[in-house]
């Protein structure tokens, strides 16, 4: 609930930030103009068109940073997942799978794999969370390495 709860509110954060950013252009932009008799609408002059056109476009930008932020956190502490490790080859896609890169919380909370490639469509990255005890693996080939 935490992960879906901080996304909200980077959502919300960035939609304040670009409303007031909306009505500063509104409040800066030149008023209509006027050719004789025809009173122009503001989206039919040049400057903003333009001015409007950068703003929708930087914040579809910031969403999508927003996005791909979001998607690279852990689910448990909400820390940017590190340790970046390729599995699978192009060359050998068959014997060792298909590529992908699993990302891991610096906390062991659990791993985030990312497929390079789609076979059947979108394939959505998988979340596999651990265990409390993430020295459990290393116990565990310790007591057998010495046996």
């Amino acid at each position: 609930m935490k992960y879906w709860g901080y996304f909200v509110s980077k959502l919300l954060v960035a939609g304040i930030v670009f409303s007031g950013i909306g009505i500063g252009l509104t409040k800066l932009l030149p008023e209509r103009t006027t050719f004789g008799d025809f009173t122009s609408e503001p989206w039919q002059d040049l400057p903003w068109t333009f001015a409007f056109m950068l703003f929708g476009l930087t914040f579809l930008g910031a969403l999508t940073l927003v996005v791909i932020d979001q998607r690279f956190r852990c689910r448990t502490c909400l820390r940017r997942l590190r340790m970046p490790v390729g599995a699978g080859a192009w060359d050998k896609i068959f014997r060792l799978g298909s590529p992908q890169t699993e990302w891991i919380c610096p906390f062991g909370h659990g791993t985030l794999r990312v497929f390079e490639i789609h076979f059947t469509g979108h394939m959505s990255d998988a979340w596999r969370p651990h265990d409390d005890n993430i020295w459990r693996e290393l116990e565990t080939l310790s007591t057998t390495s010495k046996d």
